[in-house]
């Protein structure tokens, strides 16, 4: 089920309405047991980079440990239904990133409602992801890689996280826009496909700049263009795709979320705890480094953020005739 942008907002900010006296009383005292936080990828991706990063500043501030479970699958639609059954009172959260915006269109079935049955709590960072290819490819540019691209229609193997990822789409978005053809090779998650990268198995991917700097600074591999508008602080050397290919823009984000139901004195007290960690000078220094952004705002903020984002990627989605597979 799919709802136009205004309902979705309508519906989220009734989440935030109607606050409990028991709510508040369970606030106080939240969390009162380890937070589970599940990550729709497999550990060592951006995802679960940034819900680690965030997951420590909260153990540190609230006293209980933030776990984060990894439940890699069907594009983050395995790890999205664990939340939505989980019991709403605040100790199982969900790593939200654009698969949540993007599987709005891409799936026409799913189990649950986004919109619906997830709260949002609040948004952590965004990012380019960054076009990466081995140092043995024959191409040092974006402009010598679709030159070669056209030359060889369909021998380049592209590298995603799973089918329906922002990875996914933005190769597919940049191969439609650049006239070229790829043939996909769908991972479980960043790690195997960026192993697979660097091993030659497959040629390019567009991995999250969190997820791949480390590779490109130690020379593993090349970073041909980051798909943001403008270029990257971390990798400021590197162009953005849209030099080569006007128009071009794909960028991803983190944010955290609850089920339905949650106590709205709940949500703000993590909200307020996320962009109390968001403002600390270590943690937006960190988040520089590997190529985000800290962004810090309220759960109707991140509300708006998901509703635009799932417009943006919708229109991507159709745009690349993806489909579910």
């Amino acid at each position: 089920m799919k709802l136009p942008r205004r309902q979705f907002l309508k519906l989220s900010a009734g989440a935030f309405a109607v606050p409990a006296v028991s709510g508040i009383a369970r606030a106080q005292t939240y969390p009162t047991r380890p937070v589970r936080v599940i990550v729709g990828y497999a550990a060592g991706g951006a995802s679960d980079i940034a819900a680690r990063l965030i997951g420590q500043r909260l153990y540190v501030r609230l006293g209980q440990s933030f776990v984060i479970e990894n439940r890699p699958g069907a594009a983050s639609n395995l790890a999205t239904e664990t939340v939505v059954h989980a019991p709403p009172d605040g100790h199982t959260l969900l790593l939200v990133s654009a698969s949540n915006a993007i599987n709005a269109t891409l799936y026409d079935k799913l189990n649950y409602n986004f919109i619906r049955d997830i709260a949002p709590v609040g948004s952590i960072t965004r990012g380019p992801l960054v076009m990466l290819v081995n140092q043995s490819f024959p191409a040092t540019t974006a402009a010598e890689f679709i030159a070669h691209a056209k030359a060889n229609p369909g021998q380049i193997n592209m590298a995603s996280a799973g089918v329906g990822s922002p990875q996914h789409l933005a190769g597919e978005m940049f191969s439609a826009m650049a006239g070229i053809k790829m043939l996909h090779v769908p991972y479980r998650g960043a790690p195997p496909a960026l192993t697979d990268l660097i091993g030659g198995q497959v040629q390019v991917y567009f991995g999250s700049t969190s997820g791949a700097i480390s590779y490109v600074r130690s020379g593993q591999l090349r970073a041909l263009a980051v798909t943001s508008a403008a270029r990257s602080e971390a990798l400021p050397d590197t162009p953005a795709v849209s030099e080569f290919v006007p128009g071009y823009e794909a960028t991803t984000w983190y944010g955290f979320g609850a089920p339905k139901g949650t106590s709205a004195a709940i949500i703000e007290k993590l909200n307020a705890e996320i962009n109390a960690a968001l403002g600390d000078a270590t943690i937006k220094s960190r988040m520089a480094e590997l190529g985000g952004t800290a962004l810090p705002g309220s759960p109707a903020e991140f509300a708006k953020l998901i509703a635009d984002e799932t417009e943006r990627w919708g229109k991507a989605v159709k745009f690349s005739g993806v489909k579910e597979s």
